[in-house]
């Protein structure tokens, strides 16, 4: 089966780890935005429709749950599967697909997904997740020491987790003989990096890493543990031992234990995660899936 995906340029090294991807077809809707009336955007726009209505599929899923992505999908040639319009977040997005499947909105959204998955391409979903991604080798310093990986920043402040607790993980680390890799994304994120940082000579706050390379980082640490966040989803799915920390969000809906016990969830809505519950289960983690 060949599989072409869609997605924002800045997520694009993200399906091209899947060796069941053929494609990937950029969609920079987010830059598009802001210059919506200049030649080059228009320019881009025609050639990604182009690009798009190349091949005709057999199947086609709408998996965004949202109008943007029924567009993409009314543009794209096949038969269009999408959520039914009472288990879609979106419900006027639902009219952009041909065939609508009923899907619970209680379940885990990768769940969710890989039964509309199911649904339009006619097999069972059947035991855990299998992402199946391969980092590349080389496209990133990896230290020689045995390392951690804190995954500390997000978009919503609401998620952040204390400071204070970031800076005890990163010393207890270094205590227990191992470096600490603290990536960011913004100048903020990389002062927050440097503050968890300061006095303690293993820990590495690196240069601004591209996705593939924080995909090699993460799949190779002895543990990562991180805010509800892309990366630390990326971790788990690389089946490395991963600690999420949900302190706004629900994990049932979008947590990392669904991975397999490699992975565990702590927190959730209104409720912060404890220090003492964080390194207990960094605890458990390492000595169950032991890295060598």
């Amino acid at each position: 089966m060949s599989i072409d995906w869609v997605c924002e340029p800045a997520f694009a090294e993200l399906p091209r780890l899947s060796p069941h991807v053929r494609n990937v077809i950029p969609f920079a809707l987010r830059r598009w935005r802001h210059a919506v009336l200049t030649r080059d955007t228009w320019r881009e726009v025609g050639a990604f429709r182009a690009v798009l209505r190349e091949t005709r599929y057999d199947v086609i899923l709408d998996l965004q749950e949202q109008i943007k992505g029924g567009v993409v999908a009314r543009l794209a040639r096949g038969e269009r599967h999408g959520f039914d319009s009472r288990s879609i977040r979106e419900p006027v997005a639902a009219l952009f697909d041909d065939v609508h499947h009923r899907i619970s909105r209680s379940d885990h959204f990768a769940v969710r997904c890989r039964r509309l998955a199911a649904a339009a391409l006619g097999y069972n979903v059947e035991g855990l997740p299998r992402w199946d991604l391969a980092p590349r080798h080389g496209v990133a310093e990896i230290p020689s020491a045995p390392y951690a990986v804190v995954v500390h920043a997000t978009s919503r402040e609401s998620k952040l987790w204390p400071e204070p607790h970031w800076r005890s993980l990163v010393e207890a680390f270094a205590r227990a003989g191992m470096s600490t890799i603290l990536p960011w994304g913004d100048a903020a994120e990389r002062e927050r990096s440097a503050r968890l940082a300061q006095g303690v000579d293993e820990a590495i706050v690196p240069e601004r890493q591209s996705l593939a390379a924080l995909a090699s980082l993460l799949a190779r640490a002895e543990v990562v543990v991180g805010v509800d966040t892309g990366l630390t989803h990326l971790a788990a799915a690389l089946r490395t031992p991963t600690v999420a920390l949900f302190t706004q969000t629900d994990p049932r809906g979008a947590g990392v234990a669904i991975a397999g016990t490699h992975a565990r969830d702590l927190g959730g809505c209104g409720v912060i995660p404890s220090l003492d519950d964080v390194r207990a289960a960094i605890g458990e983690l390492v000595r169950a899936t032991p890295r060598c």
